[in-house]
């Protein structure tokens, strides 16, 4: 998953008045995804909008927008290849209807800590201080053996 399915999310929540905390739970008791083709977060509002529109149900058109990111990330993970163990992490991971529809879709359980919504903090905090650390180290002595 990338950082833009968390916008696609979000641009669900926002055509939907929806807060996000909302979304996984809402999803979970869709019956009968739409089909979402857009990939393009700019244009999610429009495509989940035009649904509505169409009568579907709230929870319907965000089973399909579930399904959606669900799909494109396993497109993705397909291209580097799929392991017999997955771990999913960044702040999706807190969309329990996002765990279930890939574990449904890879046929596995993906490995989600309590703590996976600050791995790319954490990540990026320990980059940052490399590049301290390698910033502060004393420049090498010429002629020093």
């Amino acid at each position: 998953m990338c950082r833009r399915d968390g916008r696609f999310l979000g641009a669900a929540a926002v055509a939907l008045d929806l807060p996000l905390s909302e979304l996984g739970p809402t999803a979970l008791r869709g019956e009968r995804a739409v089909k979402i083709s857009t990939t393009c977060t700019v244009f999610a509002e429009s495509e989940v909008l035009s649904w509505l529109g169409k009568g579907k149900k709230i929870e319907d058109i965000l089973l399909g927008v579930h399904e959606s990111i669900a799909a494109r990330s396993i497109g993705l993970l397909r291209r580097v290849g799929i392991e017999s163990e997955v771990t999913f992490t960044g702040g999706v991971t807190r969309n329990r209807a996002m765990v279930d529809t890939l574990n449904k879709r890879l046929g596995l359980s993906v490995n989600v800590s309590e703590e996976s919504h600050y791995i790319g903090a954490l990540g990026a905090a320990l980059f940052a201080l490399d590049r301290i650390v390698s910033a502060r180290a004393p420049a090498p002595v010429k002629g020093a053996a």
